[in-house]
């Protein structure tokens, strides 16, 4: 077999070099497109967090918009999967679903890349339409897992996920280190 094909049983199944390289690129591609968003971070310097050369990076993702929509959409990946994991331990323990995923959430926005990847999605949207669709996509995945494991109405999710986009924005600032009343009263938690 060689270094490229896979192993044939899929419960062991290994990654390919290409596929695996992927994976270490989307990774890296999160993290430096996090920290100067999409306009601001040339491919080069991407590739080089990934270790490997631009031009691989081009037979991986031809071109860099596909590369940033593939790092977005991991970034809602991962927060799909903090809401799923909290939605599961909400479920066994008797506790209500929308409160704990909440919680998970604004223990998520303590990751760096998790919060500037998000800020940065939503600011690239605003010009690229394939950025924006990418954005629509994971909200739109959010919002459903939200709706049906919680179980609440549109005006609760609504207000749950609006709290949500403020959390990010107060720890962006870094509000949590501001010692004011509005700060205060923004960082209240929400029941």
């Amino acid at each position: 077999m060689s270094a490229y094909s896979l192993s044939v049983n899929p419960a062991t199944r290994t990654l390919s070099t290409a596929e695996a390289r992927r994976e270490t690129l989307v990774e890296s591609a999160v993290h430096v497109f996090a920290e100067r968003g999409f306009h601001g971070t040339p491919t080069a310097e991407v590739a080089k967090a990934a270790g490997i050369s631009q031009a691989y990076l081009f037979r991986l993702f031809p071109t860099k918009t596909e590369l940033y929509v593939a790092a977005v959409e991991r970034c809602f990946e991962r927060t799909l999967g903090v809401f799923q994991a909290a939605a599961a331990a909400a479920e066994a323990s008797g506790a209500e679903v929308l409160p704990a995923m909440g919680e998970a959430y604004a223990e998520l926005l303590a990751d760096r890349d998790a919060l500037l990847g998000q800020l940065q999605a939503h600011a690239a949207a605003v010009n690229d339409p394939a950025v924006r669709e990418a954005v629509r996509r994971g909200f739109a995945r959010l919002y459903e897992f939200v709706a049906r494991a919680s179980r609440a109405g549109d005006d609760e999710i609504q207000a749950w996920l609006a709290h949500g986009m403020l959390l990010n924005v107060l720890a962006a600032m870094d509000a949590q280190s501001v010692d004011a009343p509005w700060a205060r009263a923004l960082l209240r938690p929400r029941h």
